[in-house]
């Protein structure tokens, strides 16, 4: 009995030194080597994407990869799918939180993987491929955008942002979280309008806010008026984040005029605490339609390189919000009001360096204004043109300097095909204008001596007296610049300040919703 007892524990005892060496030899390296050093038939590449026609258009990149790399696997380590692969997927199944409204191209399939996912397997070429494909899936649509054609025909001529995302995979294999932050070359802004993104989707999600009613008899509301409007406007602000409490008081006090001209600076809408009908129109732009604008905006910031808030000085103009910024080592020196392009004579979203300031400028009247406008003004009084302080100068006409010159005292120039500049203007009350498209193009600025001042600060020979003293001698003069400035004219509806407040803006082009069909899978 005991030799049995003895015979059955070292059988016992040798299953389980089997069993567990059978374990050790299920995750040893010879069996599933080292993933490094392990490669793939490069044909295998092919076959992948005959069968996932959706993903075809990154074909290419894909293959370029892992030309780059010799075929070798790189969504594996330790056995297992890595750090990014988990961080890709979890990007892909919250793709809305970017703005953007498609579906992911085998998603199920993505999904399945993961669920079936253990520490010890092989590494799988279809696991692999999709990876690969999905990222450069995800790169195109949050950090590329819209296919440049598109862009351009929404007359956008600002230089794209171009990167190369197959580098780009190297960085994010090392350090995942780089996913989250700005060095994909976006434009900074597209992260703050992303949590404003957010923001409002809680509110939607929370029903968003009411419909004020418009009393047709009512013109306006202001301090110490009561009505039911204004326990519907309280309401509204709150939600908005504009009142920091509501009270549900039906008296127009100080705490609701504080948020109105919260509001008001957010729309960009004239300062007053009296609120009239347009502003309540205004207010009652529902949520899901800011949430369009936002998205919208979050598109045309792929369109533009972070790489430009790099340059040493900038100076960049928003069209919606009529407002132009100079910037110097990446901080705002200036903010001037300007004054743009009307409808009917769009100003140009491009980008060129800025060369010279012209003092006392003559206006060259151009071609399309003198046929259009000047000669028949000439046919109707002979006289036009001294009353206008004019002159013909060989084949054209010109404007002389000084205080009645449409350009002002002052120019600014930087060379382009649009024949696009910034000036100044002697009809300084359009600036108190909330609407400030008037201009057949060219930009107006309310503050050109501010501007002219701070350009020419590091020139010994200028200060802000030598400016005002060549833009009224009368005379012009071209000043040179030491160093070229770049200019960009953008459009934005949607933008959030230094405090992290976002602005909305009219669509003065009408622009949103063209580029909107083409973002909103319907």
């Amino acid at each position: 009995m005991k030799k049995l007892s003895k015979s059955i524990t070292f059988f016992c005892f040798l299953f389980l030194l089997t069993n567990v060496s059978c374990k050790k030899k299920d995750i040893s390296p010879e069996v599933i080597p080292d993933i490094i050093n392990t490669t793939f038939d490069s044909t295998l590449v092919q076959t992948f994407f005959a069968e996932h026609p959706k993903l075809a258009k990154y074909q290419s990149e894909v293959e370029q990869l892992y030309r780059q790399r010799k075929f070798h696997y790189i969504w594996y380590e330790n056995h297992r799918v890595n750090e990014f692969g988990n961080v890709l997927h979890n990007k892909l199944n919250n793709l809305a939180e970017e703005g953007i409204q498609d579906t992911v191209p085998y998603k199920e399939k993505l999904d399945r993987l993961y669920e079936y996912l253990d520490l010890n397997q092989r590494p799988k070429i279809q696991t692999e491929l999709l990876h690969s494909a999905l990222y450069f899936f995800y790169a195109d649509k949050v950090y590329h955008g819209l296919d440049p054609k598109k862009s351009t025909e929404m007359e956008w001529y600002l230089p794209r942002n171009k990167q190369s995302y197959v580098n780009y995979l190297d960085s994010l294999l090392v350090n995942p979280s780089l996913i989250n932050k700005r060095e994909t070359g976006v434009l900074s802004q597209y992260f703050l309008l992303k949590k404003v993104l957010k923001e409002y989707r809680q509110i939607e999600k929370k029903g968003g806010w009411k419909t004020i009613n418009i009393d047709p008899k009512v013109k306006s509301y202001k301090l110490g008026d009561s009505s039911a409007t204004i326990v519907q406007i309280r309401e509204r602000l709150f939600i908005s984040g504009d009142l920091s409490k509501d009270s549900k008081s039906a008296i127009y006090d100080k705490d609701l005029a504080k948020g109105v001209l919260k509001y008001q600076k957010r729309s960009g809408t004239n300062p007053s605490t009296d609120i009239l009908p347009k502003h309540i129109s205004d207010m009652n732009v529902t949520v899901g339609e800011r949430i369009k604008t936002l998205i919208v905006n979050m598109e045309r910031c792929r369109w533009v390189s972070n790489d430009i808030t790099k340059a040493k000085e900038l100076i960049a103009i928003n069209i919606p919000a009529y407002q132009l910024t100079f910037f110097r080592d990446g901080k705002p020196e200036l903010r001037s009001n300007v004054v743009v392009g009307k409808v009917m004579n769009k100003t140009v979203i491009f980008s060129a360096p800025m060369k010279y300031i012209v003092f006392s400028p003559y206006w060259n009247i151009p071609k399309s204004i003198l046929e259009n406008e000047i000669l028949p003004s000439i046919a109707k009084n002979p006289n036009y043109l001294e009353e206008h302080d004019m002159e013909w100068h060989d084949d054209y006409v010109r404007q002389r300097p000084g205080p009645t010159n449409s350009l002002g005292l002052i120019k600014f120039l930087f060379p382009n095909s649009n024949a696009i500049y910034l000036h100044d203007t002697p009809a300084k009350s359009l600036f108190n204008r909330e609407d400030r498209a008037f201009s057949h193009g060219c930009i107006r600025v309310e503050k050109p001596v501010e501007l002219a001042t701070l350009i020419m600060k590091n020139d010994r020979n200028w200060d802000e007296q030598r400016v005002r003293e060549a833009m009224n001698k009368g005379e012009e003069k071209w000043y040179t610049l030491k160093n070229k400035i770049p200019v960009y004219i953008g459009y934005f509806t949607a933008w959030v300040d230094d405090q992290g407040e976002i602005h909305f803006y009219e669509d003065v082009y009408k622009r949103d919703d063209q580029l909107a069909s083409l973002l909103f899978v319907k």
